[in-house]
């Protein structure tokens, strides 16, 4: 044979060789557990092959007939379309499934695999369609196990069938029980070729047949390293017969070569209709007569030898051989007739039938042997089984006996628990019952103490919920102003007109400024500073407060006559900058630390109906700590805060903070209620006036007539409040108030010369309960405002308002120090 060598020229490319064609690899699949064992044989078989593709065939009956819940079927031409069209899916989807664990078993393995179904009812042809369709050149199908006695070749069964239907070219392989059964070869590889080393004429032959094989033959099953079945012994003795047959009729007429000849002839006119074919080639040289039985390959003799179930095989060959060899002497010497033939054929025929009938018997003699070895084993299993249930029934009666005493047991220990229990329970009730008087009575206690001692109520929680609901999501229409840290809505909570101030920032310092102004306002009281009403501390977030509404607005409105509101008596004014002064002076002499305001002025000052003055917006206060070692004056260093025109310019140069920080500021008030004008350069408008005499002409005119006297006075006093330098100021208890009250005196005089005599007390005076003016009013849980003694009468016999009807939430009683302060100067003016 020549070898071709590839050489690369210079600037030849080098030839690439083509990609291996595909390998098709049928399986095919009945759905059945043992469809697994094929599957995975195949895998094992034929994954190592390079470019392999597995194709899992099914074939699937075809759909005549649609079931109903009666267990009928009713033909699919009968029924609507779709319901035959659900009930084609409804068995698709259900092939699929069952198709699901094969194909994850072929992609565990990283095959590439594709899944057919096919529809028909003769599942043999349908297979062998798709093989020729799909070009399926190994096929791999399951074949039925083997019996303790069967050992008949069944020709009927489905594998038989599913060999004999499909293509020559492919070849099929029955497995069973994950063991290969049987192969039937393809056409290329059943090229048979025999060749004498020593003689002269060589015969060829080539022959291609298909070969029907089931995993019940007639010798057993064929090893598996056989590459295919040999003839069995009953065709070879047909074989060797029909040539001894041949040769006797032809041994008159023709010569030895020619009969040879004819017997090959012969031969092959009888070999279709065997199942497995052969070619014979009969060479006789130099005398010797040889017969050779060709072979599809050379290490078929030796792969039949290795098969254990056909171990009398050689000696059936032996005696055909020999028979042959006789047969041959025979016809050369004309010494046999026709009749010894058929006797010698039928004789060879009881004797391989009655070896096989021994062979046969010895297996079922074994395996009956074996059946018993089992049975005795099972019952000697079965008696073991039986004494060691006899011992867990006696176990389980001991243990029920056990359970029995130990439940007793736990009644008894049950009931005592239960005992134990009730008088615990009596005695926690007891105790529980004396602790609750003893809260209660502590409770008491405590309130009597707080009365005698003069302490004021916290602040009311409010929700958020309840905020947003009040003031309409914070709508702009109930937007009344805006603070130096947040927005000021107008709503009604709890029947009551209050002020909201909400933060406009998230900020720690926005958190930090809500939460000094919830902690001071909370614990102090006083007629002219803002009532803190409530809050919503659990949403520090949004710095939610909740004031006492002033119907006036701010002061520095008012003196601007914002949205042409009437302006303010000079009379008024005297009495305002006395009330701003006694709240300063609040604050500062407060204990345990001094509180500075840091940011009044005008807009921080808030008039109620009566223009009564509050001071408001204390988030940017602060507590000194007093040091008793220290003069009167404290200081402490922070970073200026608060506004343009009323810081302090030492706090300002400094950030040296003290109680003359708020003079300065107030001093700037002062001087506004005066002019009613900006506090830009106001106190060198002042100054200039008074040294020229022309103080009136800076005046506010729309206040009424001045008294010159006191109101220059008032005017000297607040220029000495602004003074620059801190030590330059006055004293705001010691020298401040006691010019106030004097002012404060003139005022009181010309408000009652010029007002009139009231014949009837305001309504909002009146108790609803009492129906007379109000000594000590308070509000109540729905809102109105009673006289406290009144309300707590009523109180103690009801639960429900008594302007509403409705069930109060609580019957906590907060001041209206408000309305406490308009009551007290309405009488004061009465009188």
């Amino acid at each position: 044979m020549e070898k071709k060598e590839i050489v690369e020229a210079e600037g030849e490319p080098v030839p690439v060789l083509p990609p291996p064609p595909t390998l098709n690899i049928g399986i095919a699949i009945n759905g059945n557990r043992k469809s697994k064992y094929v599957v995975k044989w195949a895998l094992e078989k034929f994954i190592t092959e390079e470019n392999v593709m597995f194709k899992l065939l099914h074939v699937r009956a075809k759909i005549t007939t649609v079931p109903t819940p009666m267990g009928n079927f009713i033909p699919i031409s009968q029924v609507r379309n779709d319901v035959a069209a659900a009930y084609k899916k409804e068995v698709e989807w259900q092939t699929n499934e069952m198709l699901l664990p094969y194909k994850k078993m072929c992609a565990q393995r990283k095959g590439q695999v594709d899944v057919i179904v096919i529809e028909s009812n003769d599942v043999a042809n349908a297979i062998a369609e798709e093989v020729t369709k799909s070009t399926i050149t190994k096929l791999v199908i399951g074949a039925t196990s083997r019996g303790m006695f069967t050992r008949k070749l069944k020709k009927n069964n489905l594998s038989s069938r599913i060999s004999v239907c499909t293509p020559s070219f492919c070849t099929v392989y029955a497995v069973s029980k994950g063991q290969l059964s049987s192969i039937r070869p393809s056409d290329s590889e059943t090229n048979v070729s025999t060749k004498d080393d020593s003689s002269e004429t060589s015969v060829s032959c080539k022959s291609s047949s298909s070969y029907t094989f089931s995993s019940e033959t007639e010798l057993g099953s064929v090893a598996s390293y056989a590459t295919f079945h040999s003839p069995s012994l009953p065709v070879q003795r047909f074989q060797a017969l029909s040539t001894i047959n041949q040769t006797f009729l032809h041994s008159s007429t023709s010569s030895l070569e020619i009969n040879q000849s004819r017997s090959l002839e012969s031969t092959q006119s009888r070999s279709p209709d065997i199942n497995h074919s052969r070619c014979h080639s009969l060479d006789i040289v130099a005398g010797k007569d040889d017969m050779s039985t060709c072979r599809s390959s050379s290490e078929t003799r030796q792969a039949v030898s290795r098969s254990s179930s056909c171990r009398s095989l050689p000696t059936d060959q032996q005696s055909v051989l020999s028979d042959q060899i006789s047969t041959s002497d025979v016809l050369t010497d004309n010494s046999f007739s026709e009749h010894q033939v058929y006797v010698n054929f039928e004789l060879e025929k009881l004797r391989t039938e009655l070896r096989h009938v021994q062979g046969m018997y010895a297996i079922a003699q074994s395996e009956t042997i074996d059946a018993s070895r089992k049975l005795n084993a099972l019952r000697k299993h079965r008696l073991e089984e039986a004494m060691k249930f006899k011992e867990i029934s006696f176990k389980e009666e001991k243990a029920e006996e056990l359970a029995r005493q130990e439940k007793e047991k736990y009644e008894a220990a049950r009931r005592e628990v239960e005992h134990v229990k009730e008088c615990a329970d009596r005695e926690a009730s007891q105790r529980r019952e004396a602790e609750m008087k003893a809260f209660h009575d502590a409770k008491e206690k405590e309130k009597l103490e707080n009365v005698l001692i003069g302490s004021v109520q916290q602040y009311q929680k409010f929700t958020w919920e309840e905020i947003v609901s009040a003031t309409s999501s914070f709508s702009e229409d109930l937007k009344v102003g805006m603070g130096a840290y947040g927005t000021v809505y107008k709503c009604m909570l709890h029947h009551t007109a209050v002020a909201v101030k909400v933060l406009r920032s998230k900020e720690n310092s926005r958190t930090k400024q809500f939460q000094q102004e919830l902690e001071i306002l909370s614990k102090i009281r006083h007629p002219h500073l803002l009532l803190l009403l409530g809050a919503c501390p659990e949403f520090p977030d949004h710095g939610c407060l909740v004031y006492e509404y002033m119907e006036n607005g701010s002061l520095e409105e008012r003196l601007l006559r914002k949205n042409n509101t009437p302006p303010i008596p000079w009379f008024e004014r005297y009495r305002i900058a006395w009330e701003v002064a006694s709240a300063l002076n609040f604050l500062h002499n407060s204990k345990p630390e001094p509180i500075i305001h840091r940011d009044l002025k005008p807009a921080n000052i808030l008039l109620d109906r009566n223009f009564v003055s509050k001071i408001g917006d204390v988030g940017l206060s602060m507590m000194l700590n007093a040091d008793p070692l220290s003069s009167s004056t404290m200081y402490r260093d922070t970073g200026p805060v608060g506004t343009l025109c009323y810081i302090d310019p030492e706090y300002q140069r400094t950030g040296l903070i003290s109680p003359k920080s708020d003079v300065y500021a107030f001093g700037m008030v002062i001087l506004q209620l005066l002019t009613a004008k900006p506090a830009i350069a106001l106190t060198h408008v002042v100054e200039t006036a008074i040294d020229d005499g022309n103080l009136p002409g800076i005046l506010d005119s729309e206040a009424g007539p001045w008294p010159v006297e006191e109101t220059r006075e008032l005017a000297i006093l607040g220029l000495s409040c602004a003074e620059l330098r801190r030590k330059d100021r006055p004293g705001l208890k010691d020298q401040v108030l006691p010019v106030l009250e004097r002012m404060k005196e003139v005022a009181d005089r010309a408000r009652i010369s010029i007002s009139k005599v009231q014949s009837a007390p305001p309504n909002h005076f009146i108790c609803p309960i009492l129906k007379d003016v109000m000594d000590d009013p308070c509000v109540a849980a729905d809102g109105y405002t009673y006289d406290r003694k009144a309300i707590e009468k009523w109180l103690d016999g009801n639960d429900k308002s008594p302007m509403t009807n409705l069930p109060l939430l609580n019957k906590n009683l907060l001041p209206n120090y408000n309305l406490l302060s308009a009551i007290v100067e309405w009488k004061s003016r009465k009188q």
